[in-house]
């Protein structure tokens, strides 16, 4: 069996016509040629009978025979999209064209092989494959990447705001979760997932939800082996408004900055402080129990009392007790302790906080509702240079040790 990396490259779609002929050029134009494409064409069997939902199924169908006409990349297609092949109403969405493809690229993949997980509306530059396949040849024992991404501006003001509002709050996140050197300081984009095979047999693949599979799959990795947060090519998805999945960019878009507030608050920077305390408080847990700053949360949460008492049993050293709690108060968890703590209203004053201590200037009479693209664009790119220093000198992510190198 060759060593030589391999790519397999795995992309969901639905509706996705337009996007076609760039993401073509966007593989036809790698600089690493050693790798196959692998496609799930989806939509659910009823759309066919649906007037609502008929052209989705028309886009699909001249989508598959679009790519069945491509001769210089050959594209393995899965159809789930022809009448007879779609998902049933319980089973559909992203997270089970995911599935498929990835279960697909495991029945004839070695376990060195990379899988590439990316969207149709995602662009990427030509040394990108190249990018992936250097991290894991300098990384020997790395599991997965979570690739930076930046979302393009389309010109149209009121999707760009809310663009702007939802990729700021999510910057805002992981600055803060790296800042604490949180295990789970990760954003997990579905098309922003790179990983071999043998670390996702090994984590127990993906969970195919209609959205969302792409953090929960992440969070597996991460949890059983090391996870890389930095690499030297990012993504480039559109911030369109799409109601394909309950959440994440497109119904983001979809949500005025008002309801984004409410939605995709920023939390308070004290908030996060109790996260770092608690995982500070790993190692002295192994000898005692003691309040932490989410004991009262976790309590309530897991509806156990004895939150460490059965880890300490369980897991015989230091190193693995201090792993399980890790594990146990994993990225779902903590974002569900910084809601619990989030104060109606606070969303601005929280991010002004966060920027005083960041050193970011923001303009005068600063608002996401009244202040230009323009300075909610520069905010935005301060944030994303800030998050990809603090990527690249974390590197690596670990449940037992937080960031390390």
């Amino acid at each position: 069996m060759s060593n030589s990396p391999h790519i397999s490259v795995a992309i969901p779609l639905m509706d996705e016509l337009e996007n076609l002929s760039r993401l073509v050029e966007c593989l036809q134009k790698q600089t690493f040629q050693n790798f196959d494409v692998y496609v799930c064409v989806n939509q659910p069997e009823s759309w066919w009978d649906d007037e609502t939902k008929i052209h989705v199924c028309q886009n699909n169908r001249a989508t598959i025979q679009f790519l069945q006409s491509i001769e210089k990349t050959p594209i393995v297609i899965i159809d789930r999209s022809s009448r007879g092949k779609g998902w049933d109403d319980k089973h559909r969405g992203v997270g089970y064209a995911r599935k498929a493809l990835f279960n697909r690229i495991l029945q004839t993949s070695p376990d060195n092989n990379i899988i590439v997980s990316l969207d149709g509306d995602t662009d990427f530059g030509e040394d990108y494959f190249a990018s992936v396949v250097e991290q894991f040849a300098q990384k020997p024992d790395l599991s997965a990447i979570a690739v930076p991404y930046y979302h393009p501006l389309s010109g149209n003001e009121t999707t760009d705001r809310s663009l702007l509002r939802y990729e700021i709050y999510m910057r805002h996140y992981l600055i803060n979760m790296l800042q604490i050197g949180s295990p789970y300081a990760f954003t997990a984009l579905g098309s922003a997932m790179a990983f071999t095979v043998k670390d996702y047999r090994r984590c127990g693949g993906i969970t195919p939800l209609q959205g969302g599979e792409d953090f929960y799959l992440m969070q597996k990795l991460c949890k059983t082996g090391k996870v890389s947060v930095y690499n030297s090519e990012r993504v480039l998805p559109q911030g369109r408004i799409s109601a394909r999945v309950p959440f994440g960019t497109g119904p983001a878009v979809m949500k005025t900055v008002a309801e984004q507030d409410v939605s995709y608050p920023f939390y308070a920077t004290a908030s996060f402080q109790k996260v770092r305390q608690t995982y500070e408080a790993f190692t002295a847990l192994y000898e005692k129990d003691f309040e932490t700053p989410m004991t009262a949360f976790l309590q309530n949460q897991l509806k156990i009392n004895d939150i460490w008492g059965p880890l300490r049993k369980n897991f015989k050293t230091e190193e693995l007790f201090v792993k399980a709690c890790a594990e146990r108060v994993d990225g779902l968890r903590i974002l569900q302790f910084l809601k619990s703590e989030h104060l109606a209203d606070s969303s601005d004053s929280n991010f002004a906080e966060f920027c005083t201590a960041n050193d970011i200037a923001l303009p005068k009479d600063f608002s996401f509702e009244s202040s230009t693209v323009k300075e909610l664009d520069e905010i935005r790119n301060i944030l994303f240079d800030k998050e990809i220093y603090l990527r690249k000198i974390g590197t690596v992510l670990q449940p037992t040790l937080g960031l390390g190198n």
